[in-house]
This record gives structure tokens, C-alpha cells and sequence, in this order.
């Protein structure tokens, strides 16, 4: 008995001692910077005012998710993505028959007093999951197998399309160009798939084949916003007011007129970056770019630490996720990406975005943590 407790003790010290703090700690931190700004944004927003106390109810389920998923081998997700991927697929379809539209858009289902529950965040995680162990079962020396991974994503892609969520979808490539990357023995079979994505996004916005006018307004907005002041351009002219308002060290906190006058659209769900960036200015911007960065270098640390190939692909594919998300998100706040409604990880309002945000690191934790196999008697 005294030897059990004693190789328990030891796997929890391994754990702790390999326990990846440059990822979990930023991600917490930016969780709580994150509620600071949206009890400022719903502040004179009687509609919006209880956001931030639910979102602090949301992190308080979260990081005890991240921890727990940090103690699960993360093996076990590549015996499960078979029935993920079927049960994320269903959750998808029956959105578009019995899904909560909102915000011009169905995405989400009715919990009733519970709030929402909205499918395509978690459906990032597992698609993440189920591209891995698809590019693992198998050598990918012809280029002809590319069918797979493609299918794969194929297949949730289009159902959030038709939801429609551009920008979900956008992640979704954004995963599966990287995991590619990292993924395919040939470095020519992935140059064939970049100019594949290249001649798609060209049809997509020279036709109606694949979206909407409305989505393909939102996307090419930022090269002319000048072109639609009242309209598609609207939301990105008010978030660079927004932002430069903030000079050096901003208006301070619920002095920001663009946040309290809700000039700024979503300003606590796709703009909460113009938030922060008016009332705490370019340092308090520059303390969250800086957390990001330190978050997302201890996700690319667990990349290169993943002892096995579903570790190394899981890994690029959640890092990708949380990258993809921060440069778009950011970027289409002050004018040097197309605006697509993504949300800022662990600052937008919405807990489905950030339970699924908090296991992602989770994950990417425990990958870190087995670094040395035998930490938590994972032999």
C-alpha cells in the first residue's frame, strides 16, 4: 500500500515538474483580463450587463476542465475521434432543423435556463483531434490520399457554412492547412493543396458558388471601407476609432466613449479588443499581445515535446486554432484583416468559445506533461 501512495506521489511531482506554465498561466490571466473588460462594455448595456458575471461562471468551469484535461493521456482522444467526429456531425445537423437562431444566424441550441450551447466551438477541438488520427492511420506518400483529410473537414465545414459561420469555417482550414503542413511527407503534395486553396478562395469571392454577398462584403471590406460607411465598412470604421482613442495609456476604465455609447458593434463578443484597446490604451494592449505571445510559445513548445505523431499533429492543430483566432480577431479590429466574426480566445463573451478555449490547453498541457513518458504512469 505505502508503495502505491509512493509511485502516485511521484507521478504528481513529474506532472507538476513538466507542468507547461507558459500556457496555462497567460491563459488565465487573459481569462480574467477578459471579464474585466466586459463588465466595462455592458456597463450602460442593460441587455448585456450580467455578461461578465456569467463569463466569470464560465472560466470557473473552465480552468478546472483545463486541469482535468491535463491529467487525461491524450491517447485516449485518438481512440474516441471516431465517435466524436459522428456525435459533433449530428449536433451540426440538427442545428439546421432545430437549432436557436440569433444575430441573423442558427448556431446554437436551447439549454432553457442554462443559456445556449453553440456546436462549431467545440467542434474546432474535434475536428483537431480527428485530423490527427486520420493523418496517422496511414503513410500520405500519394498524393491521391489526400481525400481523407480533406473529406474530413469537408464535412463540418459545410455544415457551418450553411449556419452560416464564414468564420468558423475559415479556423477549420486555418487547422487543417497547418496539420497538413506538419502532416504530409512531401512538401510538393502540400504546395499542390495551398494553390488548390488558393483557386477556391478565388471562386469564392468572384462567385455566389460558396458565399453569401453579405459574407463576401464582411471580407473584402477592409481594402475599401470608405466604399460602404453605413454598411459593411460601419463596424471596422467605429473599432479603429475605438482603438485609436486609446493613445498611450487610454480613457480609463468605463471612460471609453466608443465602449459606453456603443458605437462599436459586439463589442463584447467579436470587438472586445476595442475595449481594452480605448480604456487601457496601447500598454494595456501590449500586456495582452504579450500574454498571447507567451501562451501561444508554450503551445509551440508542446509541439516540439509531442513524443509521438498524434501528440505532434494534435498539437500544431490546437496551436493553429488559438493563433488563427488572436491574428484574425485582432487584426480585423484595426483594419489589416477581413472582418469574419471570430472570437478573441478567453476574452469574447460565450461559453461555449471559451470552455472550449480552456480544453485546448488542457490538452496541449497534458501532451507538454508526457514529454517524459513516464509522467502519470503513462508508460
Amino acid at each position: 500500500m505505502a508503495s502505491v501512495v509512493l509511485r502516485h506521489e511521484t507521478a504528481w511531482r513529474r506532472f507538476w515538474r513538466n507542468f507547461n506554465w507558459q500556457l496555462a498561466l497567460p491563459s488565465v490571466g487573459i481569462a480574467a483580463l477578459g471579464v474585466l473588460c466586459l463588465q466595462s462594455a455592458g456597463l450602460h448595456d442593460p441587455d448585456a450587463s450580467g455578461e461578465y458575471r456569467r463569463q466569470l461562471l464560465y472560466i470557473v468551469l473552465g480552468v478546472p476542465l483545463m486541469l482535468w484535461l491535463a491529467y487525461v493521456d491524450y491517447r485516449v482522444w485518438s481512440r474516441w475521434a471516431v465517435a466524436l467526429y459522428a456525435i459533433n456531425l449530428l449536433l451540426l445537423l440538427f442545428i439546421l432543423r432545430g437549432g436557436h437562431a440569433a444575430f441573423g444566424a442558427q448556431r446554437w441550441i436551447s439549454l432553457g435556463p442554462l443559456g445556449t450551447f453553440q456546436p462549431s466551438e467545440p467542434a474546432k477541438l474535434v475536428l483537431a483531434i480527428s485530423l490527427a488520427a486520420v493523418l496517422c492511420r496511414g503513410s500520405y506518400e500519394r498524393l491521391a490520399d489526400l481525400w481523407k483529410p480533406l473529406l474530413t473537414v469537408a464535412l463540418p465545414a459545410l455544415l457551418i457554412l450553411k449556419q452560416p459561420d464564414l468564420g468558423t469555417a475559415l479556423v477549420l482550414l486555418a487547422m487543417l492547412t497547418t496539420q497538413l503542413f506538419f502532416g504530409l511527407p512531401k512538401i510538393g503534395d502540400f504546395a499542390i493543396y495551398g494553390m488548390g486553396v488558393l483557386v477556391a478562395a478565388a471562386v469564392a469571392v468572384g462567385t455566389n458558388a460558396l458565399l453569401k454577398p453579405f459574407q463576401k462584403a464582411r471580407l473584402l471590406s477592409f481594402l475599401n471601407p470608405s466604399a460602404d460607411p453605413q454598411g459593411a465598412g460601419y463596424n471596422l470604421d467605429q473599432a479603429k476609432i475605438a482603438v485609436g482613442n486609446g493613445d498611450w495609456f487610454g480613457r480609463g476604465l468605463h471612460h471609453g466613449t466608443q465602449t459606453q455609447l456603443n458605437f462599436v458593434p459586439e463589442h463584447s463578443r467579436d470587438f472586445v479588443f476595442t475595449v481594452l484597446a480605448e480604456e487601457l490604451g496601447f500598454l494595456g494592449a501590449m500586456l495582452l499581445l504579450a500574454l498571447y505571445a507567451t501562451m501561444l510559445y508554450g503551445g509551440i513548445k508542446t509541439l516540439f515535446a509531442a513524443r509521438d505523431r498524434f501528440g505532434y499533429l494534435l498539437a500544431a492543430g490546437l496551436t493553429a486554432m488559438l493563433f488563427f483566432h488572436v491574428l484574425v480577431n485582432i487584426g480585423m479590429t484595426i483594419g489589416i484583416m477581413p472582418i469574419t466574426g471570430i472570437p478573441l480566445p478567453f476574452m469574447s463573451y460565450g461559453g461555449s468559445a471559451i470552455l472550449t478555449d480552456f480544453a485546448a490547453v488542457g490538452i496541449l498541457l497534458n501532451i507538454y506533461s508526457q514529454k517524459d513518458r513516464d509522467v502519470l504512469g503513462n508508460a
